[in-house]
């Protein structure tokens, strides 16, 4: 692609290599989340050197927060496509995740030779775990509130939140949210499609034979392909934030009993606290199921998504979404994330309730990490809580 194609202003030319190296740097200094991520990448890219205006970064901005993928990510891709096209888009992209996905790949390795075997890190990991869980429904209403923007938002989370909760399959939710919503207009319309849903999936749980669910959940090997479709279905569906992408790379290698709940969530906490996306958990979770290549098989899976939106679409994504039928597709959909991501929540809670040999004093460190997540702001904020789980499950579980 042709800088000429991006009118209003243009960055100073840069070398590939150059290009490369700035999107590095910002990588290797991403931590505190999109919020934080976004906000460096305009002072630098905006206001600093202009390789865009402010208007048009506004528009873009919004765009990507409708599409589904890391946005910080898919905005470093972009605005390497305003300095170089698409190699540029693909080295910058490459850039900002590639300190993340290193240290995460080295946080694996320590984790699987020394963390998971030593026992007397039980309890700092399970208040990590508890901290972890705060963080997670912080997000989930943060979320939220940026989503369900009407009654019939929060009756399409809510009706997903009880379908993920009974077991029904993960499609049935995401596809009745946006057919309903989008047809919400005629009412008719949208109750003959809920009802259709409704008869989907129960007619999936009738028909599922007895023990199925078992042999799904320890009896699937582990291979590169699952592990990057399990990637891919996360980054597909990652809308309103990092955290919707939890569900279901957890039902794809929790499900498949390929690693452990506690596990997930000690990939969850480090996340957290690196610089990085937070989708990089994914490579965490692929390295422990399947070491180096399946942690590059699910990390590709995640980001492809986030690269394809802007290398293959990016002429024809303004427009796309300016589509209104569109919009209440995917808003729909949007809302039956945060159910099932809400339903989540309560499956990784229980699941950490089985192990903690106090639950009173795992309640009290939940209370204290959600108030905590809930009234202080700032890129420090995560990672101590999750320091603060760490030392509380050492000192009391």
């Amino acid at each position: 692609m042709a800088t000429d194609q991006f009118p209003e202003s243009r960055p100073s030319q840069l070398g590939l290599a150059a290009l490369f190296l700035k999107f590095l740097r910002f990588g290797a200094l991403a931590f505190g989340g999109p919020v934080a991520q976004i906000a460096m990448i305009r002072q630098a890219l905006v206001e600093e050197e202009r390789w865009i205006d402010p208007a048009r970064f506004n528009r873009l901005l919004a765009v990507l927060q409708v599409l589904p993928g890391p946005e910080a990510h898919e905005l470093c891709v972009h605005l390497g496509m305003v300095a170089r096209g698409r190699i540029g888009g693909l080295l910058a992209g490459l850039g900002f995740m590639l300190p993340g996905l290193v240290l995460m790949l080295l946080a694996g390795w320590l984790y699987t030779t020394w963390v998971a075997d030593h026992a007397g890190l039980s309890g700092v990991l399970l208040g990590v775990q508890v901290a972890v869980l705060a963080i997670i429904l912080r997000a989930v209403v943060r979320i939220g509130q940026h989503i369900v923007e009407d009654w019939l938002l929060a009756v399409i989370a809510a009706a997903c939140l009880l379908a993920t909760l009974a077991g029904v399959p993960f499609w049935i939710p995401l596809v009745a949210g946006g057919l309903v919503y989008a047809g919400s207009h005629r009412p008719m319309l949208a109750a003959i499609t809920l009802a259709a849903a409704v008869a989907v999936a129960v007619a999936a749980r009738l028909i599922a034979m007895p023990g199925a669910d078992a042999a799904i959940e320890t009896g699937a090997p582990v291979t590169l392909a699952a592990l990057f479709v399990a990637g891919l279905k996360g980054g597909l569906l990652t809308f309103g934030g990092a955290y919707t992408a939890i569900p279901y790379v957890r039902a794809d290698t929790v499900g498949r009993g390929w690693i452990g709940d506690a596990t997930f969530l000690d990939g969850i906490a480090l996340a957290g606290v690196l610089p990085a996306p937070l989708v990089i958990f994914a490579t965490f979770v692929g390295y422990v199921a399947g070491g180096v290549g399946g942690a590059l098989a699910i990390t590709a899976g995640m980001f492809l998504p986030a690269f394809a939106f802007s290398l293959i679409l990016f002429e024809r994504l303004e427009a796309v979404v300016e589509n209104p039928a569109l919009h209440r597709i995917l808003a729909g959909v949007a809302a039956a994330v945060v159910g099932i991501i809400a339903a989540t929540f309560f499956q990784l809670g229980a699941a950490t309730d089985a192990r903690v040999p106090d639950t009173l004093l795992a309640v009290i460190l939940f209370a204290l990490a959600l108030a905590a997540v809930w009234r202080l702001k700032g890129a420090w904020v995560t990672p101590a809580v999750v320091a603060g789980g760490a030392v509380a499950g050492w000192l009391l579980l």
